[in-house]
C-alpha cells in the first residue's frame, strides 16, 4: 500500500486509542512520546523495558498502561531472595486429592510488572525468558499457555548499581522497546505537585478490553510496509554490526522489532502504510538496548547514552528511501 491508497479502515477499536492515550495522559505528565512509545509496544505485541532514574514515573506509567486495559495484572517487586517459583509457580502435592497439583505463579497473567528487575539473581531472571519469547511456561515438562494478550512491563534504575544484577544480552533482546521518561518540564512538574489526592494513575479506569487490544494487534499485522523500507530497515541493521565503536550489532530479531514497531506507530496515527519516518523515530528506543559499545568507548561515558549516539548517527548516514 502507498501513501496514496486508502487505508482500511481500522476496527471500532482502534479509533478508541486516543482515548486510551489520554488517560495515560493524565498519570504521566509531559510525557507523550514515553506514553506513545509505550501503546507501540503493546499493539507490536512486545515488552517493554523502563529505564531511568528513581522518581521519575517508572512504575506510574506500568500500572497506569495495565489499568487502561480490561484485563488481568500482577506486579512482582523484584528482590535477590526470589526465586524462579515464585515467578512460574509450583507443583506442590495434595494429601486429598493424592496428587500432585500445579499452583500457578504471577506469571500467568495478561500484563506483568517486573518492578526493579535487575535487582534478582540471573536464574530467577531467566525464568521470564520462555514466557517472553514462546508466550509460554514449562513446569515439570509440561507446557502452561500464556492468557492473551500478554505483556511484560520491566523498570529498573540505571544510576545505582549496589546489589543489582544487569540483565545479560539475551535477555536484553528479548525486550521488544527500551524507553526512558526523563524528568518533566517545568509546566507539566508543577500540575504533579498540585495533584495531592491519591497516587498517580489511581483513577484510571479500563478504555479496552482485552479482547480489542488482540483485535487491534491483529489489524498492526496487516499494515502495509514497501520493499524499499524493508530495505532500509536492513541497511540500518547492517550499519550497527559494520560501525567501528559497537562490539555487537543489531541481531535478526531486532530487525523484525523495527518492522512490527512501525506498523503499530503507523497504526497508532491512522494509517495504513508505513512511512520512512516511522522507522527514524523508532530505531533508537527499539536498537540502543541490543547493541553493545565497544570496551574503550564504555570506559568513558555511559553505555547507555553512547549506543544512543551511535544510533542517531548511522541514522544520518543510511539513505532514506524516497
Amino acid at each position: 500500500m502507498t501513501p496514496g491508497t486508502k487505508p482500511e479502515a481500522p476496527p471500532a477499536a482502534l479509533a478508541r486509542l486516543g482515548e486510551l492515550e489520554a488517560a495515560l495522559g493524565t498519570a504521566i505528565r509531559g510525557k507523550r512520546e514515553a506514553i506513545r512509545l509505550s501503546l507501540v509496544c503493546l499493539l507490536a505485541r512486545g515488552h517493554l523495558l523502563i529505564e531511568d532514574v528513581p522518581g521519575v514515573g517508572k512504575t506510574t506509567l506500568a500500572q497506569a498502561l495495565a489499568r487502561s486495559v480490561e484485563c488481568e495484572f500482577h506486579r512482582l517487586q523484584f528482590t535477590s531472595d526470589m526465586l524462579p517459583s515464585d515467578v512460574i509457580g509450583v507443583t506442590i502435592y495434595n494429601a486429598h486429592t493424592q496428587a500432585f497439583e500445579f499452583k500457578p505463579g504471577p506469571i500467568l497473567t495478561n500484563i506483568l510488572l517486573a518492578d526493579e528487575i535487575n535487582r534478582t539473581t540471573p536464574k530467577t531472571q531467566s525464568a521470564l525468558l520462555e514466557a517472553m519469547n514462546e508466550e509460554q511456561i514449562t513446569v515439570d515438562g509440561k507446557p502452561y499457555p500464556l492468557p492473551q494478550p500478554f505483556m511484560v512491563i520491566a523498570t529498573q534504575n540505571p544510576v545505582e548499581h549496589h546489589g543489582t544484577y544487569p540483565l545479560p544480552e539475551s535477555q536484553l533482546d528479548r525486550f521488544f522497546m527500551r524507553i526512558r521518561i526523563g524528568y518533566p518540564d517545568r509546566n507539566s512538574e508543577r500540575e504533579v505537585l498540585r495533584e495531592v489526592n491519591g497516587m498517580p494513575g489511581a483513577h484510571i479506569k479500563p478504555v479496552v478490553t482485552a479482547a480489542e487490544v488482540i483485535e487491534m494487534q491483529d489489524w498492526v499485522r496487516n499494515v502495509a510496509v514497501d520493499e524499499s523500507l524493508l530495505d532500509y530497515i536492513l541497511a540500518i541493521v547492517e550499519q550497527t554490526r559494520a560501525h567501528q565503536m559497537l562490539a555487537l550489532g543489531v541481531s535478526t530479531r531486532g530487525a523484525q522489532a523495527l518492522h512490527r514497531a512501525a506498523q503499530a506507530l503507523a497504526a497508532i496515527e491512522g494509517r495504513g502504510y508505513v512511512i520512512p519516518d516511522d522507522i527514524k523515530r523508532l530505531a533508537v528506543p527499539v536498537f540502543a538496548h541490543r547493541v553493545v559499545v565497544n570496551t574503550r568507548l564504555a570506559l568513558t561515558q555511559r553505555t547507555a547514552d553512547a549506543s544512543d549516539r551511535i544510533l542517531e548517527e548511522i541514522l544520518t548516514l543510511v539513505e532514506v528511501p524516497l
